[in-house]
């Protein structure tokens, strides 16, 4: 449903952790051994056991590449000041080296699974305190970790092609935290560019700006779920995940990435109970899958708008039609319109002179292929 190209969604660019995320089981890291700065006993036994066999699964699915971009919850425990994975906390300075050290590790042992690495994210929501799987970073934390780390580390390691995303969290302060990185051009030179959630107000501004300021720089969506239980049935999943994919990918971001393919009927598993919504959920008790309006909704992207497909000029001259268009690397043009409105909206798509008339109902989404 996710990965296959004919029959499902076609997926080509995923997110995964590296240690653990709320999302897992508990706590672990794969340098858990306190003080082993030499990676003695680094290991990703643990994403053996159900990890990688999902990945390995879906890119044999998939018959096409997939960019995996690899991001961090938290480092080891022993490597940060309040001694535990959960509840923020920071990178101890003398671990800086090691920590950057464990990101080639990963990358490697992936790597030799048959799973290649397309770029990591320094860390999940660098600005967040949370009751799970945490670490922050200030902005100039993370620039000279970028810096005198991260990239070098990367690079000396034969992985200069791994892509670095800085910020990894919401659009809010997406100007400012990018601004004191990207500014720095010992530092902005390791980087690909920067990631970004949708949690709290949605600030699409912010995307554009950061993209003005710095165009040369991509813009990536990271993470956005829909927070608090499953919500079952619910339309306005769809339409919110549909808003911000048009809003984000007509400011320049070049990828939207989804936060848990896959859920149970409760919203989880979630070892702090921080329990979401996923666009397939389970029923553990039948055993069936169930898919959810956000499912529906992502698939007019990712079905239709190829990978390396541009976007192009598209405007609607109706408030209630939101849109966006984009030149498939076969010469298809997918104009994706959405009407959240109770009511209905027909219009008119008008393209090399075509004109198609579309009836589009109340609180629908509809692809355009020209």
């Amino acid at each position: 449903d996710c990965f296959d190209t004919s029959q499902g969604h076609g997926y080509s660019l995923c997110r995964v952790h590296m240690n653990s995320c709320d999302f897992a089981l508990g706590n672990y890291a794969h340098a858990a051994v306190p003080g082993d700065v030499d990676l003695a006993h680094f290991n990703i036994d643990r994403d053996r056991q159900a990890l990688l066999p999902f990945i390995q699964a879906a890119l044999a699915v998939a018959g096409q590449p997939i960019q995996l971009l690899v991001s961090p919850w938290s480092p080891p425990a022993w490597m940060k000041d309040n001694g535990q994975m959960n509840q923020g906390g920071r990178l101890l300075p003398q671990y800086a080296d090691a920590w950057a050290r464990c990101f080639v590790r990963f990358i490697e042992a992936y790597q030799a699974a048959g799973v290649p690495v397309w770029g990591v994210s320094v860390q999940n929501e660098p600005d967040a305190t949370q009751r799970w799987d945490s670490c922050r970073y200030s902005a100039e934390e993370e620039r000279d970790f970028v810096r005198d780390h991260l990239g070098p580390v990367l690079a000396a390691a034969g992985l200069g092609h791994i892509r670095i995303v800085i910020w990894d969290h919401n659009r809010d302060l997406l100007v400012e935290r990018a601004s004191v990185v990207l500014s720095d051009p010992a530092a902005a030179a390791f980087v690909w560019g920067t990631g970004f959630h949708w949690y709290g107000e949605d600030h699409f501004d912010q995307v554009q700006l950061l993209h003005d300021a710095w165009p040369d720089k991509r813009l990536l969506f990271t993470e956005g779920c829909q927070e608090g239980g499953p919500h079952r049935g619910s339309w306005d999943l769809g339409e919110r995940y549909a808003r911000s994919m048009i809003n984000d990918l007509n400011r320049w971001t070049v990828g939207w990435i989804d936060w848990n393919l896959l859920l149970d009927d409760s919203g989880g598993p979630n070892h702090v109970g921080n329990l979401c919504s996923a666009p397939i959920l389970a029923d553990t008790a039948t055993d069936r899958l169930m898919h959810q309006s956000s499912y529906h909704y992502i698939g007019h992207f990712s079905r239709h708008v190829k990978p390396g497909a541009r976007r192009v000029l598209c405007a609607a001259n109706r408030e209630v039609l939101e849109c966006s268009a984009f030149v498939n690397p076969d010469g298809s043009v997918a104009t994706v319109v959405m009407n959240r409105s109770e009511q209905p909206a027909p219009f008119v798509l008008c393209a090399d002179g075509q004109r198609l008339r579309v009836d589009l109902p109340a609180r629908a989404i509809a692809t355009c292929l020209t």
